[in-house]
């Protein structure tokens, strides 16, 4: 039994699933891109459907188990939320654009002090009506938000590939989680060129012939919310020392600061993908803010605070070890950056007329391979 994805796809899936051998859902994209026709009714969809099946060439959709689908649902729920909650925010300062308030003095302006100060505003009677619902639709996301965190964090404390992918900088709870969401089970991708097509990050390109490719933006095939989890991860993975900010300064060298940062989101999809398939830790983590992600995820989902104060949950006993944690990370970065460095110096400086007589640094092998010296 073959069915087009669509929004309620599954459960009739999981209906069909103990009356036949198989379900598979199509790909609907997938499916239009191999057979398009100009006149389009559902018996005619369901004969292309059933040809497509006979030739094995369903482009079939990954289901997952129900802990992975309800994963989804979760990130793709706060997605949401805080989506909204942005436009609420733009909304409310949209208000005081319009008459003319200042920049308030605060650094939170929906904050206590924030509000404090908006209280004390003069504004019309309906711009006063806009203000104080878009207030109280905040206080209404920002329990909504609570609660789906909470949900998430407890999940995520008993997963330890969440565990694992927050040992790399710049990637948290939400960041994670929403990875693993999308991935599933890391197996079915065979490298992580695999993953990095998977997720969209990979350069379209255009080439025919034997002229030379023509590569451009990046293709944003598949999650929309992954992609948006590894770009805000990677402007936070480009300020921590380490070998990543010494990437991003490379590349933001040559091709400026945005690329670099897509490029930084392409190289924590590949670290993901070769940490969950090796079971290992990132080897450039700094174990203090491994501890201190760890703490707020705890009290996400509802762990009680160990002692009162302005820091109730210290998670280094002295700055001393935030410090040498701090120099590691950056003696990981100079390795990094020599590392380049000797890599340049050695490589070919003009295609294969980089050294004399020969057409790379590597042995010559087979007939065609250029003679050392002139005949």
């Amino acid at each position: 039994m073959v069915l087009e994805a669509t929004g309620n796809a599954l459960a009739i899936a999981r209906i069909l699933e103990p009356h036949v051998a198989q379900v598979l859902l199509a790909h609907a994209k997938d499916v239009r891109a191999i057979s398009h026709a100009k006149v389009k009714t559902d018996k005619l969809d369901a004969k292309v459907l059933a040809d497509l099946l006979a030739a094995d060439l369903i482009p079939a959709v990954w289901i997952g188990d129900e802990q992975t689908r309800m994963m989804r649902r979760l990130v793709s729920r706060r997605r949401g939320l805080v989506k909204r909650r942005t436009q609420i925010k733009n909304e409310a300062t949209a208000v005081l654009h319009r008459n003319l308030k200042g920049r308030p003095p605060v650094t939170d302006t929906f904050g206590v002090k924030g509000r404090a100060w908006l209280s004390g505003q003069e504004l019309p009677i309906d711009e006063r009506l806009t203000l104080d619902g878009c207030l109280r639709q905040l206080d209404f996301h920002r329990d909504e938000l609570a609660a789906v965190d909470r949900i998430i964090a407890e999940h995520a404390l008993k997963d330890a590939d969440v565990h694992r992918l927050m040992t790399i900088p710049g990637i948290d709870v939400v960041t994670a989680s929403t990875l693993m969401a999308v991935i599933g089970d890391v197996r079915r991708f065979p490298t992580s060129r695999h993953l990095v097509g998977y997720l969209g990050l990979h350069p379209t390109v255009r080439q025919s012939g034997n002229q030379p490719g023509r590569y451009g933006r990046v293709s944003k095939e598949g999650s929309a919310a992954a992609r948006h989890v590894l770009v805000e991860a990677a402007w936070s993975a480009a300020k921590s020392p380490g070998p990543l900010r010494a990437f991003a300064e490379r590349t933001a060298a040559r091709r400026g600061r945005h690329v670099a940062t897509v490029a930084v989101a392409r190289k924590l999809a590949v670290l993901a993908w070769n940490l969950l398939t090796r079971g290992e830790d990132y080897a450039f983590a700094r174990p203090a803010l491994v501890a201190r992600k760890i703490r707020a995820l705890e009290l996400a989902a509802g762990a009680p605070r160990r002692k009162p104060g302005p820091k109730p949950n210290p998670v280094w006993k002295t700055a001393a070890q935030d410090a040498a944690e701090r120099r590691l990370a950056e003696q990981a970065e100079h390795a990094y950056r020599r590392l380049v460095a000797d890599w340049q110096s050695s490589g070919p400086k003009v295609g294969a007329g980089a050294t004399p007589g020969r057409a790379s640094n590597r042995p010559s092998k087979g007939k065609a391979a250029r003679q050392v010296t002139s005949p």
